[in-house]
């Protein structure tokens, strides 16, 4: 949630701060703002994206600075306003914030400072946290530093913050917990951002801050303390990462480009990892630990939305491949439910950024009752994978778009390496069939270039159910969980209503909803619930549904039934999702496209959920 970007060094401030706001859009697009400082601090704050600040900031000439900080923001106390955006100022002006996170606290915060004569303008805890700051830093008579730490320690909640203050021409203040800051380091010059994507076209040096640290950037020197002010030895490691990577390369969507990406994608996460000559599989975090997988009583997944899908693919995968017992959780709800967790379990927690603030929750309390926990996450330096006993990184490259598409087939593609060395490894896969999957997974690039072949295909049964009010995704074993994503990124970029469904589920309910207006998808591939899908497609038809069916190549009879079909590769059945899914991305693009929906910013959602 929000996008954080700050700088001080020779260049011109704000340049590079508008740059960089852009860049961070997909994590908060409700409102942004940038403050200044040259002398005084000067604030511009718009409602709605960065090219409306932009454009405000533009016609009012900022002033020439080397040290400013920008926020773009997902809003979580107050609507999204120009009073409510970020950044916000202490009381006597002197001190400017901008904050990713929530401060749980802040409303007693805020009556104590009440009494003490403040006055707020805004309806956030962003706003408190800043008038905090200043009554400590006035109360105790420190300087800026401690008073930042002082607060911290009384704040309850997650942060990401940045502080500048009027008194200190040439400093920055940045701490976290629980949400994500990056430092750049360059020549003379520092960045700080909640991301990566700001940085790379200036330094690839970075460093991440831990949870409960606080850098204090003043001239060219850099600081790193914890809350206690004892001093850090910061570690800096060098991007991975190009440009042109967080760049839409020719597409009119990052959405488009990342699902076209796809075949890259899903090869990178098996290169290095899978070699066909060798018939041999290497994952460092399976290897590494394989006695505790071998004697694990259990895996528990927990993730959360897309996430949480690929999990559910995972369970059919490692149940079916390994044979070891597999619980898919909701991030959200297992950590408040008290679960039962023992040693001998294992936490497998996936997101796509690694910041998911639900799913780290989850981590905690396994933990703390000794699992062991394995991470998948796309993003290096992240929250989780510092988190975490051992894990595997997708290398599927940077996810702009809001909706996941490649890091969905990224995540998959890792936990079917996963099942299959477990298989492998426990004797339940013979080296015939575990060589056969390895095969079949090096041709899945190779698949996703055909079926992305069908673009202008799905383009057009996009325009014919564009208007549609409700969508149905059907799907059985492998598929269930695909329904269900397909169903997820058609709500989350069209806003059309969509409910995915085990397709056996459909004659408990949902086929009461079935008319001759209602779109219903089926993923009907040639498995082993081929038989079953066939007859849930003719209990629609008989009742006037539209009929879209994901078949594969050289199906006859769903073809005669279905009003419309979309043939893909024949692939192992355990692989399906890898390839089923990649129409209902293409689907869901072009249905939100023709109605006009930002498909990269879809509204009230961020990126990374960073909050709870």
């Amino acid at each position: 949630m929000c996008g954080i970007v700050a700088y001080t060094g020779h260049r011109e401030a704000y340049p590079v701060i508008i740059k960089g706001l852009k860049r961070l859009e997909y994590r908060g697009y409700d409102s942004a703002g940038v403050a200044l400082l040259n002398g005084e601090i000067s604030i511009y704050k718009k409602k709605g994206k960065v090219a409306d600040l932009e454009k405000f900031i533009e016609q009012n000439l900022p002033p020439y600075a080397t040290i400013g900080i920008g926020h773009t923001r997902w809003a979580t106390h107050g609507e999204p306003n120009d009073i409510n955006a970020h950044p916000h100022l202490s009381s006597d002006q002197n001190l400017a914030i901008i904050h990713n996170g929530i401060i749980e606290n802040y409303s007693s915060l805020k009556q104590d400072l009440i009494q003490h004569g403040h006055q707020f303008q805004s309806d956030t805890d962003t706003e408190v946290l800043v008038h905090f700051i200043e009554f400590i830093q006035k109360q105790e008579n420190c300087n800026l530093e401690d008073a930042v730490r002082l607060a911290l320690q009384r704040v309850v909640g997650a942060y990401a913050i940045v502080v500048l203050s009027k008194h200190a021409p040439r400093k920055l203040i940045a701490a976290r917990k629980g949400s994500p800051l990056v430092i750049g380091v360059g020549n003379g010059e520092y960045f700080v951002a909640s991301d990566a994507t700001p940085i790379i076209e200036y330094t690839k040096k970075v460093i991440y801050l831990d949870d409960n640290e606080v850098a204090i950037i003043e001239d060219s020197t850099l600081k790193i303390t914890n809350l206690n002010a004892v001093p850090k030895t910061p570690t800096i490691q060098k991007l991975d990462l190009e440009l042109q990577a967080i760049e839409k390369g020719g597409f009119d969507h990052f959405m488009l480009k990342e699902i076209y990406e796809q075949p890259r994608s899903v090869a990178d996460t098996m290169r290095g990892r899978i070699n066909i000559h060798e018939g041999s599989l290497h994952m460092a975090g399976i290897i590494d630990y394989a006695n505790r997988f071998m004697q694990a009583d259990r895996i528990i997944i927990a993730a959360c939305g897309t996430s949480w899908h690929a999990g559910l693919v995972g369970e059919y995968l490692i149940e079916e491949l390994a044979r070891i017992p597999v619980e898919v959780e909701y991030a959200s709800e297992f950590r408040y439910r008290n679960p039962i967790i023992k040693a001998n379990d294992i936490l497998i927690a996936i997101s796509q950024s690694g910041e998911t603030a639900d799913t780290l929750a989850a981590i905690e309390i396994a933990k703390q009752k000794g699992a062991f926990i394995f991470g998948i996450c796309n993003v290096v330096g992240a929250s989780i994978p510092r988190a975490t006993h051992a894990g595997a990184y997708l290398h599927a490259g940077p996810e702009i778009g809001v909706a996941s598409t490649k890091a969905f087939t990224a995540q998959i593609t890792v936990l079917t390496m996963l099942a299959l060395l477990l298989g492998y490894k426990k004797g339940v896969l013979a080296h015939s069939k575990y060589r056969e999957y390895l095969v079949e997974m090096e041709q899945i690039p190779a698949k996703i270039e055909k079926i992305l072949a069908l673009n202008d295909r799905i383009k057009e049964i996009a325009y014919i159910f564009k208007d549609a009010q409700n969508f149905l995704y059907l799907g059985r074993g492998y598929n269930f969980p695909v329904a269900l994503e397909g169903a997820l990124k058609l709500k989350e970029i069209s806003y059309i209503h969509a409910e995915g469904y085990p397709a056996a589920e459909m004659k408990h309910g949902p086929i009461a909803l079935i008319d001759d207006q209602m779109p219903v998808v089926f993923i009907a591939t040639a498995d082993s619930s081929y038989e079953k899908i066939v007859s849930n497609i003719q209990e629609v038809k008989a009742r006037k549904g539209r009929v879209i069916a994901i078949v594969s190549e050289g199906d006859t009879e769903i073809k005669r039934m279905a009003e419309f079909t979309i043939e893909i590769p024949q692939t192992l059945e355990p692989l399906v999702p890898l390839l089923s899914v990649v129409p209902l991305q293409l689907l869901a693009y072009h249905i939100a496209v023709m109605r006009g929906c930002n498909v990269d910013q879809p509204r009230n959602l961020a990126k990374s959920v960073t909050v709870e």
